[in-house]
């Protein structure tokens, strides 16, 4: 039922459309959300922009100035309370208006021009979703180029493509990510299972792919992101291999759930996690997606090079 009223809301929301909706999660961000805020709207965004900001639950005031302030007018602000980053974004879309959804972190800084560069990708042939390059707001000269996944699992930051060209890549950071809003709604969104933090980027990436979609990096568009060193608000361990865990049982053979169970059984707690997945629907959703998709896992491990 839920789902079923976030699908409606979202295509009401969507009659008065905008160009782009950049929404922005956020919780206990202090200053970064000013900083971000003050950065996107100082870069010359394109017509009919529209910013969102997600404020789920956050105890240390960090969008107070929003309210307070008339330079802020044209924000949307909405208030939710421990829905995690997943269900926070899909909060932010369903109040959106843009023919392209722009999902940033609250920590980030962006250039002059950048959303109309990012959104110009979107004119290239087969391009859904798009991310630009990201570097380091603390060490800008340290860049990625979207991500892949190492025989662990593990993100690993991809070097520049050949000739600084859109190029396709296996996952999109979720520090800037660009979807066109009707992929986003028959993908079905970030996963609402998924708790606190943890690998929705990568599941929404690895998604796509499978039900068809294509996902590119835009090297000659730029942001800087904060890597904080550590979370403004309890992230347990167990929320991170949740997320891990029902990823794998959403959209990986047998043998690869496997494998992701034995990465888990190293912090010891796996069977434990296993039954919070299994009883958390994961079972109903692998069901859904194999049904959907249009690839399998092999395949999408096998045109990425990535051994696991």
């Amino acid at each position: 039922m839920f789902k079923n009223l976030f699908w409606q809301v979202f295509m009401l929301s969507h009659a008065d459309k905008a160009d782009a909706s950049l929404i922005i999660p956020c919780k206990n961000e202090g200053q970064n959300v000013k900083m971000t805020l003050d950065s996107l709207l100082a870069a010359a965004p394109a017509a009919r922009v529209e910013y969102i900001v997600v404020d789920d639950g956050s105890n240390d005031g960090c969008c107070e100035f929003i309210k307070e302030n008339n330079k802020y007018s044209s924000v949307n602000l909405i208030s939710s309370s421990r829905l995690g980053v997943s269900r926070a974004r899909n909060l932010g879309a369903s109040a959106s208006r843009g023919e392209y959804l722009v999902f940033c972190d609250a920590h980030i800084t962006v250039p002059a021009g950048w959303p109309d560069n990012l959104l110009s990708a979107f004119n290239l042939d087969g391009v859904d979703a798009v991310s630009p390059a990201i570097g380091s707001l603390e060490n800008p000269g340290a860049t990625g180029y979207g991500q892949t996944w190492n025989e662990r699992l593990q993100v690993a930051w991809l070097p520049p493509p050949p000739g600084l060209k859109t190029a396709a890549v296996p996952l999109l950071p979720g520090g800037c990510v660009a979807a066109r809003r009707d992929v986003f709604r028959r993908a079905g969104g970030f996963d609402p299972g998924f708790i606190a933090w943890g690998h929705e980027d990568v599941e929404f990436s690895l998604k796509l792919w499978l039900f068809g979609y294509r996902l590119f990096v835009a090297p000659q568009v730029k942001i800087l992101h904060l890597f904080r060193r550590k979370h403004p608000y309890p992230v347990k361990m167990e929320h991170f291999l949740y997320n891990m865990l029902r990823l794998a049982y959403s959209h990986f053979n047998n043998e690869r759930i496997g494998k992701v169970l034995d990465l888990i059984d190293e912090a010891g707690s796996a069977k434990r996690i296993n039954e919070r997945v299994l009883k958390g629907g994961a079972g109903e959703q692998r069901l859904d997606y194999f049904a959907r998709r249009k690839h399998d896992d092999d395949w999408f491990m096998q045109k990425f090079h990535i051994p696991f």
